[in-house]
């Protein structure tokens, strides 16, 4: 299947954020591609693929990057595809520079952000987007959803036969 959502990282060690992502993508059957690229190491490579993004299928990019994560910024500004930026927590700034790099972009170059390490909620606004134009995966979503709802309805009840001792002094 040709992917419809490119998942870029600034380095591999995003991997383990990014991977969220992927599979909540994976579980609703929207295809994707995902690879490394640097907006710093490799800026060439981040160019070509920002404008070459569109004609190879891609609907949606998810952008993470940390420390001072120009990689979504640069994304934006070579297309015209929605970016959503993953803030990544790497730095001894706990990932609030990365945050704070992505969402101050300048007019007419914008990037969704989601919460530092969001990987999972970029994956759901990138479905969003994706279902406003795909019946099949607006309901598959509905569902995903109601799933959601599900689980903490369940969890409310565990709660309940759960037998908690209070201690008075």
């Amino acid at each position: 299947m040709t992917p419809i959502v490119s998942i870029i990282m600034g380095s591999t060690s995003d991997l383990p954020v990014m991977e969220k992502a992927a599979q909540l993508l994976n579980d609703l059957h929207v295809p994707f591609e995902i690879n490394a690229l640097s907006a710093h190491r490799t800026p060439e490579a981040v160019e070509e693929f920002a404008k070459n993004a569109r004609s190879r299928g891609i609907k949606v990019i998810i952008a993470a990057a940390g420390m001072a994560a120009a990689l979504p910024g640069v994304i934006a500004a070579n297309t015209t595809l929605p970016v959503i930026g993953v803030p990544i927590k790497g730095s001894v700034l706990d990932g609030v520079d990365a945050l704070y790099s992505i969402i101050q972009m300048p007019p007419g170059i914008p990037v969704a952000t989601v919460a530092i390490n969001g990987a999972m909620n970029a994956a759901i606004l990138a479905v969003q987007i994706l279902a406003l134009s795909d019946a099949a995966l607006a309901e598959s979503f509905a569902a995903y959803k109601e799933g959601l709802k599900k689980k903490i309805v369940k969890a409310n009840e565990d709660l309940k036969e759960v037998k908690f001792e209070y201690k008075t002094n």
